[in-house]
């Protein structure tokens, strides 16, 4: 077990605020961690485009999306706050959330995050699940390229989220209140 230091949290979030990634890459704080993530391949910008097309257009909530919208959530333990950058935020337009925000905002209010797994997977999968969850972002939904399957997980409890609902890609997955769709994954495969 680490002991404590506030004095070090203080100037590991200072030096990670202040951190200017290579070019493209993305800088993400993550229980503690420095993540530096490469652009994306096509097939992942593929499946976030699928999922953006289909809540634009059969959302039952006018959705805002933001591709690199910068999150502050609450710590896992000692350490400073996670500092997560998801693939896609949605947020109820109505809250025009986006607006006058911080490169780095609180999550209250987002109302779904996606990933779609690409060089770390178990970051996707285990590590940003718990991170999501601990910030009380009501969905949190995963497409999981190396299994061909996509999980929404629901219901945020203090380390995890409390359900889950996970299909083959090429299945529909029901997406519930604000969204109340069924998300087509047909064109995934």
């Amino acid at each position: 077990m680490t002991a404590y230091d506030p004095i070090s949290e203080e100037i590991l979030l200072d030096w990670f605020v202040a951190f200017d990634p290579p070019e493209g890459f993305r800088a993400e704080l993550v229980e503690g961690e420095l993540v530096l993530t490469p652009p994306p391949d096509g097939e992942h910008e593929e499946y976030l485009w699928l999922i953006v097309k289909q809540v634009m257009k059969a959302s039952r909530t006018d959705m805002q999306l933001s591709g690199n919208k910068g999150l502050k959530l609450k710590r896992g333990g000692a350490g400073p706050e996670d500092h997560v950058i998801p693939d896609s935020t949605f947020a109820p337009t109505a809250l025009r959330l986006y607006r006058g925000a911080a490169p780095w905002m609180p999550c209250e209010g987002v109302a779904m995050v996606v990933e779609v797994t690409f060089l770390r997977p178990r970051l996707d999968r285990e590590t940003k699940r718990r991170c999501y969850a601990r910030g009380g972002i009501p969905l949190y939904l995963l497409v999981d390229r190396e299994a061909a399957s996509i999980t929404l997980f629901s219901t945020p409890g203090r380390d995890d989220y409390h359900e889950q609902c996970t299909r083959p890609l090429g299945k529909p997955l029901p997406l519930p209140d604000p969204f109340t769709f069924d998300l087509d994954t047909a064109d995934f495969l």
